[in-house]
């Protein structure tokens, strides 16, 4: 069946859909409402009867042709017949339209080999969803199995089962049969709904009562589905917990971004492979998601994410693997390789932080020989376009287009012949972006510039330290009077013009000062056990010193020089952190804690200079 014809059947169906839904709801769903309301059961029963067969064939009809065009939701004339039929005849009429849709669907693919994108899309779901499955689970429990999944359209699961090897009678017994579950829920809720209005009853319970019972079902189904059909899964990117994981961000992610994927380099390159990514915003790991159209990807995250034992169990039955920030470890690089030997590929953050000025960290792990070990491909990829929309110095998040590209594969026999240099340098000149230098989105926001003091805590043109602040689209510094105004580029209209070079200047200052450095601030502290078994809280004093950073306490007290202390990760304006004897400290100054982004800075500096002395020697 050719492109224009399958585009006209799609059509078709989408307008029957929205004009018989719109008939159901003017001719029968509105009016039966009323009469409910207004407790005139005698006149309800005589509207249904009144439209007879016509009500029938029209709740039949919209199931059908919903199934067809896959994206429309069948929820919508499953809950409208429960408010407007018994329980019993809506469910009845409901089962012989999706019936109905799933011969039609048939008959297209079977007969016609029809396609689409919206059903190529639901199958694409659905094989990665069920891949690398025991050869004795069969088309029809799989079939079962997805009808009782809320997440997968019924059209997708029919076009799914037409293009196996099952007969008719079998395929439809399967569908009338499996979708009965789902059906029972939406006309229950369809039922509850119009309980409610005829009784009068606060719509926040209506709505409670049906999240509720959508929760209940949705966990109930996920425990079963992860118990008994998806447990070979499990510590896998296959695993349920790591699909819901992505679906649950995606939901409230998907009207916040539009994004864009360039995944031609990649999109025939085998599996496993290593993806190396640049770090603009939280959300970045989901954006990179998006650039695996067919396999499922595990990630290396920040070990605290998996501090508490309930985390830590979903984190590992989902795949994702663990990594103390800049502190060396051996369990990680042991958890990529099995990870890889199980045919999966790995996404990496290598700068290990998130940028705060929307350019680029240097990578702290520079060794190709890592790489070397795993003898497999390093893929390249950016994201741009998502520093804007969401830095880590903004609460705020602003709708944006976010650009994912596959830059350049790095072969493995390349990886073998190259130095630690050249390979450093490959791969930090690959992966290096400035936000500021390459705008891809408008801002007219009015608080652009809110909070931009958490990351540029001194003024560049007077020195003084924590007298700035960002106050609507200005920023301006309290001890000197200079503001420094964002256009909807989101750089300043005067110089220095992007966050990168004020940046710079306070950079600048702060070298100058390095010889007499000499920090210590008082600081509340909480302590985190490597297995996430308890936590502890104190007070203790923090200090660096040229010669490193240390901590006292009356239950604490070490010192870490900088050649241990590669980085110092902190939370805007609230804290900074460290590993120490297999426990990571959280830091939260008494006072002033916007002073955190100084002192992650001076590390940072303290060990660009240690860098360079050592490639000098």
């Amino acid at each position: 069946m050719n492109k224009t014809i399958q585009r006209i059947i799609i059509a078709v169906s989408v307008l029957a859909v929205a004009a018989l839904f719109a008939y159901f709801l003017k001719d029968i769903l509105v009016p039966y409402v009323k009469f409910e309301v207004a407790n005139d059961l005698d006149s309800a029963k005589e509207l249904l009867i009144s439209k007879g067969i016509f009500g029938f064939l029209t709740v039949i009809l919209v199931e059908a042709l919903q199934m067809v065009v896959i994206f429309i939701p069948a929820e919508f004339i499953q809950i409208s017949s429960g408010m407007s039929y018994p329980f019993y005849i809506a469910l009845l009429l409901c089962d012989l339209g999706v019936c109905l849709g799933a011969t039609i669907i048939f008959v297209l693919v079977r007969v016609f080999r029809f396609s689409s994108k919206a059903s190529e899309m639901g199958e694409a779901k659905i094989n990665r969803l069920t891949a690398g499955k025991k050869n004795g689970r069969g088309t029809v429990l799989m079939m079962y199995l997805l009808f009782i999944m809320p997440i997968i359209p019924f059209g997708a699961i029919c076009y799914y089962g037409s293009r196996r090897d099952l007969g008719y009678g079998k395929y439809i017994r399967t569908v009338a049969t499996g979708v009965i579950p789902s059906i029972v829920t939406s006309n229950i809720m369809g039922a509850a709904t119009k309980y409610f209005i005829g009784h009068s009853l606060p719509i926040w319970l209506l709505v409670l009562i049906i999240v509720l019972l959508a929760a209940v079902l949705f966990t109930v189904l996920a425990i079963f589905l992860n118990k008994v059909y998806f447990k070979e899964n499990e510590g896998t990117p296959d695993s349920i917990l790591n699909d819901l994981f992505f679906r649950f961000v995606h939901f409230f992610r998907k009207r916040k971004q539009r994004l864009h994927i360039d995944d031609s380099l990649i999109r025939d390159l085998p599996a496993p492979y290593i993806m190396l990514l640049n770090h603009e915003s939280y959300y970045d790991f989901y954006y990179s998601r998006q650039l695996f159209s067919s396999i499922n990807p595990a990630y290396v995250i920040n070990r605290h994410y998996m501090s508490r034992k309930i985390a830590r169990n979903y984190c590992e039955k989902a795949c994702f693997i663990p990594k103390r920030l800049f502190t060396s470890d051996f369990v990680t690089p042991m958890k990529i390789m099995r990870t890889l030997k199980k045919g999966y590929s790995i996404v990496i953050f290598p700068e290990g932080r998130l940028s705060i000025t929307g350019r680029s960290y240097p990578i702290v792990d520079r060794s190709s020989s890592f790489y070397r070990r795993l003898k497999v491909d390093v893929v390249i990829a950016s994201i741009n376009g998502a520093f804007f929309a969401n830095p880590k110095w903004r609460k705020k998040f602003y709708k944006s287009d976010i650009y994912l590209r596959a830059e350049r594969v790095i072969k493995a026999d390349e990886i073998k012949s190259m130095t630690d240099d050249e390979f450093r340098e490959l791969v930090e000149g690959s992966l290096y972006h400035d936000a500021s230098l390459e705008v891809v989105n408008k801002y007219p926001q009015k608080d652009k510039a809110e909070g931009l003091e958490k990351v540029l805590y001194r003024c560049a043109f007077c020195g003084e330290l924590y007298t700035t602040k960002g106050v609507g689209n200005d920023f301006t510094c309290s001890a000197c009077g200079k503001t420094l105004h964002f256009d909807e580029n989101y750089r300043f209209t005067e110089a220095p013009h992007t966050i990168g070079e004020y940046y710079d200047r306070i950079i600048e200052l702060e070298k100058k000062e390095l010889d007499s450095l000499d920090f210590k601030v008082d600081v509340d502290t909480v302590i985190f056990s490597e297995e996430g078994r308890y936590r502890t809280k104190e007070q203790g004093v923090c200090t660096l010193t040229a010669e490193g950073f240390a901590y006292t306490s009356p239950a604490n007290s070490f010192s870490v020089g900088f050649d241990l202390l590669p980085a110092l990760p902190f939370s805007c304006g609230e804290e900074f952190e460290t590993y120490h004897d297999e426990r990571l400290f959280y830091f939260y100054p008494k006072e002033n804690r916007i002073q955190v982004a100084r002192w992650a800075l001076i590390v940072d500096l303290i060990k660009e200079l240690s860098d360079e002395k050592e490639e000098q020697s």
